[in-house]
């Protein structure tokens, strides 16, 4: 099947379940069919190697709940829905045995995760539509996994999930670039998501050589470690991890905080961290006790569970709201004191506020924090990246810094300035360096602070404020004239 193909059979079956489903349960309903239909394709080719082989292969989604058995089943309305819901659903989420079964049942039984269509012709002709989505070559499944990606930011939109497991690609490869994951090294994502940074750091280690030995390739396939505790982002991130042909063997539904930090051992600990945690979340009290510092936000919790989860010489790259640098408060400066004295942090790059608006994250003040477990910190390279348009000028007059939106979104292109600089760690008019001698040992405060930015007032230039008087003053003894008339 050609690429137009795909595409157009792709994107009606989003429109008619766009139609049918409100909100981003119409993403969570394609998400489950879409698994469905790949891991049958899966088998099918497990199945032939087998046959071929003259061995036997045993499905672990037997008949008739294949997807081929239902989906191309004659059946009335109410049979299907009934059969999807009270039979395919509760057969699916009991699967026990191995890992794949395992993991198909966990997907499946996740109290989120459900069939939203109730009338069931339409169901089967969304599900014939994705049937006809084909996974033979590498070109279909580039396709399919690319035009699956361009939903998600729309996960973000919908304010039920507040776009906490999407983040921007180009954020994701920045940070992959810096942090430089390599082959045989143990690749973690604590708060998972969309699986954004597990799929990146796959493709920069692929980008690292043209052929991969049998041995080489096994390794590949044990590296990549994702922890993910609701239910709608874990299906999701583990269609996303499918669809790019990585492994799921590590992939995990659990809550990363109620792992007790204090009691990780080293043969526990993993070489790459990347991870965007949730801001603002709901933190459960009882995991509390799991942690040295005692807090309720979820974004220190987070930095100190990557603190301790990286092992000796392993390399963090983590986004934080920059009140995890600049909050003054006890548990905050107790962090920073022992991330800058027993960790080595590198880089800190400023974004700003509209780099998650687009994804419908909450549009806070927002950094990358990369950090290494060599420390002490000696000096930190600072980066403020600011939209390449500049200041823009408002419909009032003022002129303020150009912000990024949902139709304007952050672009690979527009964070090359800073990779380039960081890697002769450059000093310019948006990047600098911070002795460690010259950070405060009372607060430990990491703000980013640009030095070279000049503090004046912007004013309106003095041409355009005359040419604006002069423009009124006309208008005003036009109506003055008028009124003349009109006593006269």
């Amino acid at each position: 099947m050609d690429r137009q193909t795909l595409k157009s059979k792709f994107k009606q079956a989003c429109d008619l379940l766009r139609n049918e489903i409100a909100s981003v349960n119409y993403i969570i309903q394609l998400s489950w069919m879409l698994f469905l239909k790949l891991y049958d394709a899966l088998e099918d080719e497990r199945e032939l190697k087998a046959k071929l082989k003259g061995e036997t292969y045993q499905r672990n989604i037997p008949s008739p709940y294949r997807w081929k058995d239902w989906v191309h089943k004659d059946w009335r309305s109410e049979e299907l829905i009934d059969f999807v819901n009270n039979e395919l659903f509760p057969f699916l989420s009991r699967l026990d045995g191995d890992d794949e079964k395992e993991l198909i049942a966990t997907i499946f039984s996740g109290k989120e995760i459900q069939n939203f269509l109730k009338d069931g012709y339409k169901l089967r002709e969304v599900a014939l539509l994705i049937d006809e989505l084909e996974f033979k070559t590498r070109d279909d499944i580039y396709v399919i996994s690319t035009l699956y990606e361009e939903l998600l930011p729309e996960i973000g939109e919908m304010g039920k999930y507040a776009g906490e497991y999407y983040t921007p690609r180009p954020v994701i490869r920045l940070m992959v670039k810096i942090v430089n994951p390599k082959l045989g090294e143990k690749i973690l994502d604590p708060f998972m998501g969309s699986a954004g940074f597990l799929i990146e750091s796959y493709n920069h280690i692929l980008k690292s050589k043209n052929v991969f030995t049998t041995k080489e390739t096994e390794i590949l396939s044990e590296m990549f470690y994702g922890q993910e505790k609701k239910d709608v982002p874990y299906l999701i991130g583990i269609m996303n991890l499918l669809l790019h042909n990585l492994p799921t063997s590590h992939i995990y539904k659990v809550d990363t905080f109620a792992e007790d930090v204090r009691k990780i051992q080293e043969k526990d600990r993993v070489d790459v961290i990347l991870t965007n945690p949730p801001f603002g979340g709901k933190f459960d009290e009882r995991f509390k006790v799991n942690f040295p510092v005692k807090s309720s936000d979820t974004e220190l919790m987070a930095l100190q569970y990557v603190m301790r989860k990286i092992k000796q010489g392993g390399r963090v790259g983590i986004v934080v709201p920059e009140g995890v640098l600049s909050n003054t408060t006890g548990p905050f400066v107790r962090v920073r004191k022992e991330l800058l004295e027993n960790y080595n942090v590198h880089t800190i790059i400023s974004l700003p506020k509209g780099v998650f608006t687009a994804s419908g994250k909450t549009p806070v003040k927002t950094n990358l924090l990369f950090f290494d477990k060599t420390g002490p910190t000696k000096e930190i390279w600072y980066y403020e990246h600011k939209h390449p348009k500049g200041m823009v000028k408002t419909r009032y007059g003022r002129w303020v810094e150009k912000q990024y939106t949902k139709t304007d979104p952050i672009k690979d292109e527009y964070l090359v300035d800073c990779y380039e600089k960081w890697k002769s760690r450059e000093i310019s008019e948006n990047s600098w360096i911070v002795k460690i001698d010259e950070i405060d040992k009372e607060t430990y405060e990491l703000t980013p602070r640009n030095p070279n930015k000049l503090k004046k007032k912007e004013y309106r230039p003095a041409g355009e404020i005359l040419e604006e008087v002069l423009k009124e003053e006309k208008e005003v003894m036009a109506l003055l004239e008028e009124l003349r008339g009109i006593l006269q």
